[in-house]
């Protein structure tokens, strides 16, 4: 992108406006960090650790064995497991192999595990030991061929009935007994047996897929987004350029974010293994272990989503752990409150910025700075090579400066397109223009801000009102540790205005006070005509409230009230 832009003028010195970017599959980046930094430590797991050596030769080994199999180039494999050195190793080995990863949530259901296995066309499937039966349930469903099992114990020598602890609420107990045959495949085996000579196949890192990764899906199916491993490599080189103090074969990296997901996959997984950073895989987001790992591993990187600097925040006992070794978190997947991002600096001493991107841009579009001028509330700026502009949501062209629109974006990191749906991909696509489908303007300064999702607009008699600049409001109160702002049906007004509350320990929060906090604070048809006090939130696997399965809940309710 040669063209100079209004907010290129922000950037530092040493942040290039345009990078040149390795034009190599994204599995490069592994083999030059066992180059490079092969005695030291890439991975640690629930005090086990394993070395660049070691965790390369693991991966070629399982790209051995993949292709042993019959797995070809192009071939689509699925990976269904929580952070562990497996989804590491798995991942980069599928690569090797030439295959194209596809993520699964280790928390689908059977329907959702059949319905994106035969979607993607899935030919192989990774899981845990302990989600066996879910995935032989449906296996004669789906193209699946080979399914590779593992557990906890492949890395930790734990008793025999070690319990998982990281799956769900509930805890599991192992009571699977895999058996190696023809079709399902140990683990131990296939490091035991397989040996790292694995056969190179060719890449195109512009057009050959890397990664289908889906879409959350909270409104209707779940679409595949085709990443090239040029989108992925250019969007982990924006990243590493971003962080620029960050240092090579010496930073510790947080590893909370699911990398099923792709904000974790990028700036955890695989912007560790460029930086030949220590990743530490956290599989489940317990606020406890997590301070408990910080004070002990000393991270400098902290990738994250708000829920989890949230749940952090208030947690009684944060003060009497040491925190200071955190230098630079970078916040995405939801809008970051300002208050939690003012309170967590204070707390560690590091900085916490928000960023900005969705699944079909590798993720990441824009971002604060995190070491130069920020702007609380606001998105930051685009990165590297990534252009944005607001479209005017009736005339589709150019917003003035400060009008709300459509964001757009195009950039070496934007998807390919939809997997196998044409029309789908059209629909998002101007020219050569991405639209994000998210509300927002842009500053004279070139920063921009993020309103709301088109879909999440209340329109209440006749007023345009955006969810989250209620939601800014309602998180400074002392007394309120989660809110979400819906619209939700209303036969005069056609919608109303409506807040979920999770209060925070120790608070008795009363309708009537917060109705009088927000008239105070907002103008009076953004106030909530409706508070809903519960003790928590549905959310994704990486903390994003689910706004939408709150107002489909209110559209059930008021359909049987009638």
């Amino acid at each position: 992108m040669g063209e100079a832009k209004r907010w290129h003028s922000h950037y530092p010195t040493e942040i290039p406006t345009t990078i040149a970017y390795e034009k190599e599959p994204l599995y490069v980046f592994l083999e030059q960090a066992a180059s490079r930094y092969g005695k030291k430590k890439a991975l640690h797991f629930m005090g086990k650790e394993l070395t660049y050596d070691e965790l390369y030769t693991a991966a070629k080994k399982m790209a051995n064995y993949l292709q042993s199999l019959g797995l070809t180039k192009g071939d689509r494999i699925a990976i269904m497991l929580p952070n562990c050195p497996q989804s590491v190793i798995s991942y980069y080995g599928a690569l090797f192999a030439g295959a194209t990863v596809v993520q699964t949530n280790p928390l689908y259901t059977e329907r959702e595990l059949e319905y994106q296995l035969n979607d993607a066309g899935a030919t192989f499937i990774v899981c845990l030991d302990i989600l066996l039966p879910r995935v032989t349930n449906i296996r004669e469903k789906t193209a699946l061929k080979h399914v590779i099992v593992t557990g906890i114990k492949d890395y930790l020598p734990f008793p025999k009935n070690v319990v998982y602890p990281f799956i769900q609420k509930k805890q599991y107990n192992i009571v699977v007994k895999v058996e190696q045959s023809e079709t399902t495949h140990k683990w131990s085996h296939i490091l035991s047996n397989a040996n790292a000579e694995y056969k190179k196949v060719e890449i195109d890192p512009m057009t050959d897929l890397a990664l289908l990764q889906y879409t959350g899906g909270t409104t209707g199916y779940p679409k595949g987004v085709m990443l090239t491993h040029y989108n992925l490599v250019a969007n982990v080189q924006m990243c590493q350029a971003w962080m620029y103090k960050a240092k090579q074969g010496e930073e510790v990296i947080m590893g909370i974010l699911p990398f099923f997901h792709v904000f974790g996959m990028t700036a955890v997984m695989n912007l560790s293994i460029m930086f030949g950073a220590k990743m530490l895989l956290m599989p489940k987001f317990d606020v406890k272990e997590v301070l408990k790992t910080i004070e002990k591993e000393r991270p400098t990187l902290f990738p994250g989503a708000p829920t989890i600097f949230v749940g952090l925040l208030n947690h009684p006992d944060i003060t009497n752990y040491d925190l200071s070794s955190i230098e630079a978190c970078i916040s995405g997947s939801a809008p970051l409150p300002v208050e939690v991002q003012e309170s967590f600096e204070k707390v560690t001493g590091g900085k916490l910025v928000e960023g900005y991107g969705l699944t079909e841009t590798s993720p990441v579009t824009h971002a604060n700075f995190i070491w130069e001028k920020r702007v609380p509330g606001s998105i930051g700026v685009p990165w590297p090579d990534t252009d944005a502009k607001i479209l005017d949501m009736d005339t589709m062209e150019e917003a003035e400066l400060g009008e709300v629109g459509e964001l757009a974006v195009k950039g070496p990191q934007i998807m390919k397109g939809y997997w196998e749906k044409p029309e789908e991909t059209a629909l998002v696509f101007k020219d050569d223009w991405f639209l994000t489908g998210d509300l927002g303007y842009m500053d004279k300064d070139g920063y921009f801000y993020i309103v709301d999702r088109k879909k999440d607009m209340i329109i209440a008699g006749g007023y345009n009102i955006y969810p989250r600049e209620i939601e800014e409001v309602l998180y400074e109160h002392e007394g309120i540790l989660e809110a979400v702002v819906a619209g939700v049906p209303d036969p005069y007004r056609g919608e109303t205005v409506k807040a979920y509350i999770v209060p925070k320990t120790g608070f008795e929060l009363q309708e009537e006070e917060l109705n009088t906090y927000c008239r105070n604070n907002l103008a009076p048809f953004k106030v909530p005509r409706i508070f809903e006090f519960r003790d928590e939130l549905p959310k994704t696997a990486v903390g994003k409230i689910l706004r939408r399965q709150l107002i489909d809940e209110e559209k059930r309710r008021q359909t049987e009230k009638v």
